[in-house]
């Protein structure tokens, strides 16, 4: 009997097994594809059956961060051996582009200029977001506080209307006030939107810290700040790396806000990505360079805070 239910036990160890890879590979397969297509010659991108081996190239990113006008005829030897290269690589592959402008100067597209707004807007909503989370989590948490319960629905509420149902009224507003396609509006938008998620996961994680911890800071001498800071915060790292890599992965990939709500000065990435298919034939591989890029900053930030994502709650030295 023991034999069958070890017996047992393997396959089913063995099918979880199998079924984690299908889901990994599943998974991952969209990355795979946008990452090669990134580096594929245009001519390559649309095969069938699609083309697995080839010699990667940077021709789409010298693309994606140059402006360029296509041609109706090759360029001549004398304008071929003028380019730079990386511009004679572009032209290896086949393309009739030249750089843009009359006097055939290279000139910076957009896509530069987005990807800094999408940093910048990101980084200071998700600093927002998860500071001001954490201390009203902390409120909540270690105070009476009237009306706890409706205050806290009233804050996930915030979170139950999606974006693009508030979008028109906010357009309106903000043309208003001034602050249509500036990074302060879309800095407001993007905190506001994230710290209900920051005040409720916050909550959970600071409940889980003792009281003891500060009430012997408190005897100790410590005021109820320098516990905070002291005591408190330092337990709750895991809580805000989580957070931060959720209100950060929120930011970073909102587009109705940012569609609607900027047009150059201030507008992010996730809106100029798919402008690039344009009315003709789309070049897919300047798309996929695009994205490619785009996907960078959250794999770097989760990569960096990894260590307090997998960390314990606290150092356990009492425990309720």
């Amino acid at each position: 009997m023991a034999a069958v239910r070890s017996q047992r036990e393997v396959w089913v160890n063995r099918a979880a097994i199998a079924a984690v890879l299908v889901a990994l590979v599943v998974m991952l397969a969209p990355i795979y594809w946008i990452t090669s297509t990134a580096f594929k010659p245009r001519n390559l991108a649309t095969t069938i059956p699609p083309t697995v081996v080839f010699e990667p190239t940077i021709a789409p990113f010298v693309k994606l961060f140059v402006k360029r006008s296509q041609l109706r005829q090759p360029v001549d030897q004398e304008t071929y051996d003028a380019a730079p290269w990386w511009e004679q690589m572009v032209l290896d592959g086949g393309e009739k582009v030249v750089r843009s402008g009359k006097t055939k100067k290279v000139r910076p597209s957009g896509y530069g200029k987005r990807f800094r707004n999408s940093l910048i807007v990101s980084i200071i909503s998700t600093a927002l977001a998860v500071s001001m989370g954490t201390l009203t989590a902390y409120g909540f948490s270690r105070f009476k506080v009237k009306g706890e319960d409706d205050l806290l629905f009233f804050i996930l509420s915030t979170r139950m209307l999606p974006p693009v149902v508030v979008a028109i009224p906010m357009f309106l507003m903000y043309r208003t006030v001034g602050l249509n396609d500036t990074h302060l509006g879309l800095i407001i938008l993007y905190t506001a939107f994230n710290l209900s998620f920051s005040v409720w996961i916050m909550k959970g994680f600071i409940d889980e810290i003792p009281r003891e911890y500060e009430e012997a800071a408190l005897v100790d001498g410590y005021t109820r700040i320098q516990a905070f800071f002291k005591i408190v915060l330092p337990e709750a790292m895991t809580g805000i790396a989580a957070t931060a890599v959720f209100c950060f992965i929120t930011a970073w990939n909102e587009y109705a806000f940012a569609l609607i709500m900027t047009n150059r000065k201030a507008q992010t990435a996730p809106p100029f990505i798919p402008s690039q298919v344009g009315s003709g034939l789309p070049d897919w591989t300047v798309i996929a360079a695009g994205t490619f890029l785009f996907l960078l900053p959250v794999a770097i930030f989760t990569f960096l805070l990894r260590n307090h994502l997998l960390r314990g709650m606290s150092f356990g030295a009492i425990r309720k």
